[in-house]
């Protein structure tokens, strides 16, 4: 492949609802631009974007594809995602780096979930957008309908760039709004100029000038033209919306069918028009100057100092490792020395690279804004910068979902646990919304990520990527114990073996300390040397290993005051172990007799829902033993309920709650405290607990 400048580099991510046609959209674009000889299919799982076996399995996108295609002398980097939201964070890899992005919307099925999610991120981080409706070959598509869905959810920004037309109830041809003229697809995806069909001659004149008044809006200059009745230049025109497009202010609205390659080539044309390159896009990055320590705004320079950022990680057991980098500054060639600033470390290109879904293709170097593959970088990972040592530049990290929905993993096999670790870090090393935990109180190893989806995937990746299995299950949640009274108890320990016997005999008041930070507070109230004060620290050794597993189900205990009152000893007999034993027996004994109980932990929890949704979202909270604490209102037409809520009642939350909301609901939650747990559920978490106890 050629290299491209600057200018002629065009960054853009395919989005939208999971089978909406983006991975048909990108294989049909290359297939117009000669990449391939012939289009693949979802069903028959020979397409250029879904290679991995999970995707061909399951007949959908899990990972973020790269798929660079030549089209009138630019380049267009297409960024591939999926549209199920378990797998955002592959949406997000290319977030991180695209110029421009096409939400494609499924001609049948209209605006879904998935394209107010893809709108939703290009109005977050700025990204310019074209709307691509697709499957306009189905027989019960409305283009009309889902152009008036569109502005209904998304404003008077969308405009329509194209009104498709049918003859004998399919797909015919398109009338272009803008240069009012007619356009009659031809068997090969091209199409020929033809006439406006009458009946769409007064619309599409409607249509355009609507257009026009917004391209009137972009200057002054332009509004004295229109109101003074003159005619705009192509030129005016195609500059004025290339501005209007790149600033947000119009989404133009493009149709077709993927699937027969109509329209593609209309796209990628619109993509070159409207959409800015890399130097011009209102996503460039910024980062800092470890020489100077200052800010350091990316200007896409080819003399600039190096800044190649890592947006994506490829790690495959048969091709070996791949960092995907975005250039934003200097030119980088095959034969750099990189360097790290946040690492301090210095790692030597072996190849450069250009990857088209599983393909590599060498070249020599990328240009500022270009998309390109490093191999084998062994020390570098996403969201790090590469530069010169001699020019050091950290680039600001993109800032990924964070994963609440997670499970306890196991090994199917034992003697496979190294084996287990080492895959799961290379996943993650992949997928920037996985995270392995290892919680120590509970014995249990957790897997976090956005969705069951995307952990079911994960076990069936590593069985099959690296022949080990995993058994993934509900976790254990981290109970406390505690006490809600006062008891008053002794321990005695006595053993008499022949020579020096074991005696250690303490009274003792157990009772709560109003600290549920805090395992325990031991004091002692001795009088008249009942206990030799060189005993008290052996005391209160036996207190501090009885709160680390306490009597009533082995959690931990907090908020007890231990309290050493009288006792007896042996001169001979009486040593260290024998008082610790003794001080063992007695909290096990005033533990259980001071009302112990189990404390749950709550977590506050912020859910985001659409209005309409607000009522079934509580009633399901309260089932869950959730106190809905207040809602406020978000964006326009969406509340935010913010409630109390034990952490074990939100295993399986998101699953729940995309039923619940169609997929619109979102979630956030964070530990709060803990709180006496209820009766059933202490029962059931005691009675659990002993059964694994006697297993």
């Amino acid at each position: 492949m050629n290299v491209y400048k600057t200018e002629n580099i065009r960054n853009v991510i395919l989005m939208g609802h999971g089978g909406a046609g983006k991975s048909t959209t990108a294989e049909a674009m290359a297939f117009s631009t000669g990449i391939i000889s012939r289009m693949g299919n979802i069903t028959d799982g020979n397409t250029i974007s879904d290679f991995d076996k999970e995707e061909i399995k399951r007949k959908f996108s899990i990972n973020s594809t790269v798929i660079p295609v030549e089209y009138d002398g630019i380049k267009i980097n297409l960024l591939d995602t999926p549209g199920y939201f378990d797998f955002i964070g592959a949406t997000e890899d290319a977030l991180s780096v695209c110029d421009g992005a096409v939400i494609v919307v499924n001609a049948k099925s209209g605006v879904e979930v998935g394209t107010a999610k893809g709108w939703a991120f290009c109005e977050k981080f700025g990204v310019p957008r074209i709307m691509f409706v697709s499957g306009m070959d189905d027989a019960n598509a409305d283009y009309q309908k889902i152009c008036v869905d569109l502005k209904a959810n998304f404003g008077n920004k969308i405009a329509p760039f194209q009104i498709p037309f049918r003859e004998g109830g399919a797909i015919a041809g398109y009338v272009d709004v803008i240069a009012q003229k007619a356009y009659k697809y031809k068997p090969n995806g091209t199409a020929e100029e033809c006439a406006i069909p009458a009946d769409l001659q007064d619309s599409a004149a409607e249509v355009r000038e609507s257009i026009m008044e917004n391209v009137a809006e972009t200057s002054e200059e332009l509004m004295e033209k229109y109101f003074g009745g003159e005619e705009f230049t192509d030129e005016e025109i195609l500059n004025a919306l290339h501005t209007a497009v790149t600033e947000g202010d119009i989404v133009p609205v493009f149709a077709g069918s993927a699937i027969k390659n109509f329209g593609t080539v209309t796209l990628m044309n619109a993509i070159k028009t409207y959409f800015p390159d890399p130097a011009t896009s209102p996503t460039i990055r910024s980062g800092n100057d470890a020489n100077t320590d200052e800010v350091y705004e990316c200007k896409c320079d080819p003399a600039g100092p190096l800044a190649a950022y890592v947006f994506k990680t490829i790690i495959d057991p048969f091709i070996g490792k791949y960092s995907l980098v975005k250039v934003y500054s200097g030119v980088l060639k095959a034969d750099d020395m990189l360097y790290n600033a946040e690492s301090g470390q210095s790692e030597k290109i072996a190849k450069l690279y250009i990857m088209r879904g599983s393909k590599v293709e060498e070249v020599k170097e990328l240009q500022p804004g270009d998309i390109g593959a490093i191999g084998k970088l062994d020390l570098a990972k996403t969201g790090d910068t590469l530069s010169r040592k001699e020019a050091p530049i950290t680039l600001y990290k993109f800032v990924y979902s964070q994963p609440y929905t997670y499970k306890k993993y196991s090994a199917a096999n034992k003697g496979e646990e190294d084996k287990i670790s080492s895959s799961l870090a290379k996943l993650c090393a992949e997928d920037k919304t996985l995270r392995v935990v290892a919680d120590e109180e509970n014995k249990q190893a957790l897997i976090y990520g956005i969705g069951d989806q995307q952990l079911d995937v994960v076990a069936s990746k590593m069985k099959e990527k690296y022949k080990v299995e995993i058994i993934l299950e509900k976790p254990a949640f981290p109970f406390r114990e505690t006490l809600r009274k006062t008891a008053e108890v002794e321990g005695k320990h006595k053993k008499q073996s022949g020579g020096h016997g074991q005696y250690g005999h303490v009274k003792m008041i157990f009772e709560p300390s109003g600290d549920l930070e805090t395992p325990y507070v031991f004091e002692e109230k001795i009088f008249g040397g009942s206990v030799p004060r060189n005993f008290f620290p052996a005391v209160e050794k036996g207190i501090q290993e009885c709160v680390l597993r306490g009597p009533l189900a082995n959690y931990p205990v907090v908020g007890v005051k231990a309290t050493l009152i009288d006792g007896s000893y042996h001169p001979v007999d009486s040593n260290e172990m024998s008082f610790k034993m003794a001080s063992t027996l007695a909290f096990k004994k005033g533990f259980m007799a001071a009302n112990p109980v189990l404390l749950e932990p709550i977590a506050s929890l912020k859910v985001t829902v659409p209005n309409d949704f607000t009522g079934d979202v509580m009633g399901d909270l309260n089932k869950r033993r959730g106190r809905v604490l207040g809602m406020n209102p978000e964006e326009p037409g969406k509340t935010c309920i913010e409630a109390d809520i034990p952490m074990s009642e939100l295993y399986g939350y998101n699953t729940d709650l995309r039923s619940m909301t169609g997929g619109y609901g979102d979630f956030s939650y964070e530990f709060a405290r803990y709180e006496q747990a209820h009766a059933d559920v202490q029962q059931k978490e005691v009675a659990a607990r002993q059964t694994k106890d006697e297993d």
